[in-house]
């Protein structure tokens, strides 16, 4: 099972922090583990110009805002851009597919502030990481679903609706989902 480039949604048996209804985009899976980004949580009292200051980097072209996102807990103080296929720097970009990539490079960010970065874009501090095998283990005991990324879903403007958002794509209706797993 290869679930690069796929979402996983928290199921709410997961619970707790930091995955309590979460949707995490997931840039590389192998047999060695897994690492993704939240991108649903908004980073509280951070937006990106406040980022771009704290690194001395000039914002001299006004472009779009672009979010700031808890991107999971590990590494916090480590920033990903994860962006659209379009773009690509001119080093550190993981390619996840057509659509997505990652870059952890401040070049990107130097491009975004000069309005030259990628068609869509999220920031994220800090990442998800699975050991070999602890995602598969989690899955299987019901702690996420999966379900295709789509562009809207991950830099869709509205993060409080992305949760039921992915449920949505596969048909699924939150409110019958429950805290309690079991098998047949």
């Amino acid at each position: 099972m290869n679930l690069t480039g796929k979402l996983l949604i928290a199921m709410p048996g997961l619970g707790g922090a930091p995955f309590e209804r979460s949707v995490v985009f997931l840039c590389a899976h192998s047999a060695k583990g897994a690492v993704g980004l939240i991108v649903n949580k908004p980073a509280p009292d951070l937006s990106f110009d406040d980022l771009l200051e704290q690194l001395g980097i000039d914002r001299t072209r006004r472009t779009r805002d672009i979010k700031v996102h808890y991107g999971g807990p590990v590494e916090h103080g480590r920033g990903f851009v994860l962006h659209s296929g379009d773009y690509h720097g001119p080093g550190g970009t993981l390619r996840v597919d057509e659509h997505f990539a990652m870059t952890a490079t401040l070049d990107i960010l130097e491009d975004i502030a000069k309005g030259r970065g990628p068609d869509a874009s999220m920031l994220a501090l800090g990442y998800a990481g699975w050991g070999p095998g602890q995602l598969e283990s989690e899955i299987r005991r019901n702690g996420w679903l999966t379900c295709d990324a789509t562009s809207e879903l991950v830099f869709g403007a509205g993060d409080d609706g992305k949760w039921t958002g992915a449920l949505a794509s596969l048909g699924v209706d939150p409110r019958i989902l429950s805290t309690a797993a079991g098998r047949a």
